[in-house]
């Protein structure tokens, strides 16, 4: 699959990819940036087994990973430049396990206040044309000083 362009302003997406390039934990898994747009980040993870659970399904620390990165992209869309965001809590409720083809977690802005953002991920599986809920996630984040 190939990555999906920026719709909405290429400096909203380039900012984003900047930083989603630094994280070293998804990198090593093979995660995606795939649409930024204001208030709203969408990521992928495949399947492989480097995101695996004992008994062959996507781990659920690989799965809360993805949701906390997918809200804290789509809560940086919004806070000044020079400001990066930094998770204060998240809660995740997972609905169903899969193994093979790749998450699609989609975060969104519920609240972006000055000190606190509130988002939401919604996390998919995506499967030989077949698109099933995974998890959701409720996340508080808290803007802070960009320090790179």
């Amino acid at each position: 699959m190939t990555t999906i362009e920026p719709s909405v302003s290429s400096a909203v997406f380039t900012r984003v990819q900047t930083s989603f390039l630094r994280q070293g934990m998804m990198l090593n898994l093979g995660a995606r940036l795939l649409r930024v747009e204001p208030g709203l980040c969408e990521l992928a993870l495949p399947y492989s087994d480097k995101v695996t659970q004992q008994q062959g399904g996507f781990h659920g620390g690989a799965i809360g990973a993805l949701a906390d990165i997918a809200g804290g992209y789509a809560a940086l869309t919004l806070v000044a430049d020079g400001m990066e965001v930094t998770t204060v809590e998240y809660k995740i409720n997972f609905m169903n396990a899969f193994q093979g083809g790749e998450l699609r977690a989609i975060g969104r802005v519920v609240k972006a206040g000055r000190r606190v953002i509130v988002t939401t991920a919604e996390v998919l599986h995506v499967s030989e044309g077949q698109i099933r809920d995974c998890a959701i996630m409720q996340q508080t984040l808290a803007p802070v000083n960009k320090t790179y």
